[in-house]
């Protein structure tokens, strides 16, 4: 979803958990077998595996899926082949939508992704033709009474964060993609636990909707949300106010 609503989609995410738990731990499950091809199968030597086991952890996935989703990774179990891919398109309105698939049948992802596209009156476009409107960045939010902001701000920057920003709801800790998975485990010496973490898309300028034209997106996003192979997916609107 759009940037501004981060702490709101914090908290949609947490109460919505148990009603998607399926879908949660498929999804987890494939990224712990991603970083394992990519990074080993040890998590004290691949900072991508430990952060997600981490987020395992948190949505109570069993050990059993867990454990499967390394052996996957390792080959100690077969598997078919899982690819990660990003579709970028249009939501009613003009607003820019990105989408994160990884799946292991990219026909499938792709027909499913479009299929949602037409259905609720958008359309799929070239690649970089919306990805350049968001930031790529990495995303952790922190809860105020964690931390104070000096403290946060001496532990992300020397860590390589690019910002940290204060609001009512808490503190956000921005950083290059880059930098993602080191200041992860800096917070995690540190012991410091963020509320959320993710690799996101950030809109640089937020496009202002009616309530009427929100809500399509919204419908549009949700429906993109409700597909297996979806991982994530960003908006760049807001509600105009």
């Amino acid at each position: 979803m759009a940037g501004h609503s981060k702490w709101a989609k914090l908290k949609h995410f947490k109460g919505a958990i148990d009603a998607k738990r399926g879908k949660i731990f498929s999804s987890l499950g494939k990224e712990i077998t991603i970083a394992v091809r990519s990074g080993g199968g040890d998590p004290s030597a691949n900072a991508r595996l430990r952060t997600i086991l981490g987020k395992a952890r948190d949505a109570n996935m069993p050990n059993d899926n867990i454990e499967r989703a390394i052996k996957k990774g390792t080959g100690e179990l077969a598997g078919a082949a899982i690819e990660q891919m990003t579709y970028e398109g249009y939501a009613p309105a003009g607003a820019g939508v990105i989408v994160e698939v990884t799946t292991d049948n990219k026909n499938r992802a792709a027909s499913e992704v479009r299929s949602v596209f037409t259905r609720y009156a958008g359309n799929l476009a070239q690649t970089g033709a919306v990805s350049f409107q968001f930031n790529h960045c990495g995303q952790f939010l922190i809860g105020k009474a964690k931390i104070t902001e000096d403290k946060l701000m001496e532990i992300a920057l020397d860590a390589g964060a690019d910002d940290v920003r204060s609001s009512e709801d808490g503190f956000e800790v921005i950083c290059p993609v880059n930098t993602y998975y080191t200041l992860a485990g800096v917070f995690e010496k540190a012991g410091l636990k963020p509320d959320s973490s993710e690799i996101v898309y950030l809109p640089k300028i937020p496009l202002a909707l009616s309530a009427e034209d929100a809500e399509k997106v919204a419908t549009l996003v949700e429906a993109l949300e409700e597909l297996d192979d979806v991982q994530n997916v960003f908006s760049n609107h807001e509600v105009a106010g």
